[in-house]
This record gives C-alpha cells, sequence and structure tokens, in this order.
C-alpha cells in the first residue's frame, strides 16, 4: 500500500509540474475523440454503477438483465468501459447485433480495467471529459449502487437537468434498499432547508421494476424527438435515428 501511495503522490507531483498547454491538449484530445466517435450514436442509455460490484451480486445480475432488455429494444447502452455494473451493462447488450454497447475508460493506476464486452470503445485521460461524453450522448440515465464515482455522476446528472442545461432525460436509480437513504437525505434536508424546490426531488425516479424503466425510456423518446423539432433539428441524424426507432415501436 506506501509502495502505491508513493506511486500515486509522485504521478500528482509530475502532472502539476507539467505546462499547462499540454494538459490543454490532452482535455482538447479527450473532446475530439468523445465528439467525433460518438456524435453519430442513435437512441442511447447510459448505465452508470461500482466497479467493484462481483459477477455474483444481485445487482451485477439486475444490470445485465435491464441491458438486455433496452438493447433488445433497440437501445444503445453506454457505461464507464470497466469491471462490475460497467461491465455487466455492456454484457448484457452485446448479444444484440444491431446496436451499440459502448464502453468509456478512464486511465486510472488501479481498478479500472477494460471489460471484454464492447462494441466501441475509448480511454479518456481525464474524469470530467469522460463524464461530458457519458451523460451527453444518451436519452435516459440509470445510476446502480456504486461509490464516490457513481455519487458524482449521478449529481451532475441532477445539476444538469436541474438547471435546464439538458431536457428531456429521465434518470433512474435502481436499488430501493440501498438509495432510499440517499433520497430522504435530499427530501428532510436539502428540500425542507428550502435548497432545492419539490420539482427537483421529481427529477429522480427510485424502482427497481425493470419493465417500467424500460416502458418510460421507451415514452421519453417522443419528448426527445419534439425537443429536436422545437429546436428545428428535425434534419439532423440523430434526430431521424430516434423517429426510425420511434416508428418502429408503433408498429
Amino acid at each position: 500500500m506506501k509502495s502505491d501511495n508513493s506511486r500515486l503522490t509522485k504521478k500528482y507531483i509530475k502532472d502539476i509540474k507539467s505546462a499547462d498547454v499540454w494538459s490543454v491538449f490532452r482535455i482538447l484530445a479527450d473532446f475530439v475523440k468523445g465528439f467525433d466517435e460518438l456524435g453519430e450514436l442513435g437512441p442511447t442509455v447510459t448505465i452508470f454503477g461500482s466497479a467493484r460490484t462481483k459477477k455474483s451480486d444481485f445487482y451485477y445480475k439486475k444490470a445485465k438483465k435491464l441491458s438486455s432488455m433496452l438493447a433488445e429494444e433497440g437501445f444503445n447502452i453506454m457505461s464507464g468501459g470497466g469491471p462490475g455494473i460497467m461491465e455487466a451493462a455492456n454484457k448484457g447488450a452485446i448479444k444484440y447485433k444491431d446496436v451499440e454497447s459502448i464502453g468509456l475508460n478512464i486511465d486510472l493506476p488501479f481498478e479500472q480495467i477494460a471489460n471484454p464486452y464492447t462494441t466501441k470503445d475509448l480511454s479518456f485521460d481525464y474524469f470530467f471529459s469522460r463524464k461530458v461524453m457519458l451523460i451527453k450522448y444518451s436519452i435516459s440515465y440509470i445510476l446502480f449502487p456504486g461509490g464516490f464515482g457513481t455519487l458524482d455522476e449521478l449529481f451532475e446528472s441532477l445539476t444538469l437537468v436541474q438547471t435546464k442545461k439538458i431536457t428531456g432525460v429521465k434518470i433512474f436509480l435502481v436499488g430501493k434498499e440501498f438509495y432510499e437513504p440517499l433520497v430522504e437525505f435530499l427530501k428532510n434536508k436539502l428540500y425542507k432547508n428550502g435548497m432545492i424546490n419539490k420539482e427537483d426531488l421529481e427529477i429522480i425516479v427510485l424502482t427497481d421494476d425493470l419493465k417500467y424503466i424500460v416502458k418510460e425510456i421507451k415514452k421519453s423518446l417522443n419528448n426527445q424527438i419534439e425537443l429536436l423539432e422545437d429546436m428545428g433539428l428535425n434534419k439532423t441524424s440523430y434526430y431521424k435515428s430516434l423517429s426510425t426507432l420511434n416508428s418502429t415501436e408503433k408498429k
């Protein structure tokens, strides 16, 4: 453990001593890579969760099942590309040939090893640029139990929806037993102290009902289509991909 900490400290010192201009280039490379590779994706759902979840775990199996259900309906599946819940998400989607199983990995000195169940995988230097890509190209976010990283992704998503930086996106928390104390904290501390509004609590859907999640995500296609039409983006390839999937659903 001591040697690992020493190695990480040296890496940190090296990073902060490096010229800012090189950091800018690396950040730019992250964004260019993400925009270039993901810009033409059709309807996509991002699944977040712990990298430490074992294959035998209840939530690993549930994430894999939900991913398969969504992929079967024609949705691409995106994850952080690593093990645990991320692996389960990609593994559930990869058997469906008409959708992408996307993994966006992060360069870490430990824990984050790319899982082998992706049809498209990218690696990022920075958490924030990777997080932009995980959020930007999806119509819904599903969060299974996880640690600091998962909570970071949850609150980033909530803030973007609350401030209307993104619209028409659904956020689901899977794991009622795990997440109920957090939701109660939001109600009893943030809302009761006037730090968030009542409608902000409605951004989150806490449920373990996988069929309900799939149903709600399918319904949200209409909202996304209407938003694109209002913005005059009905000739874009993304609009066409949403419309095609929506037409298929109605048949």
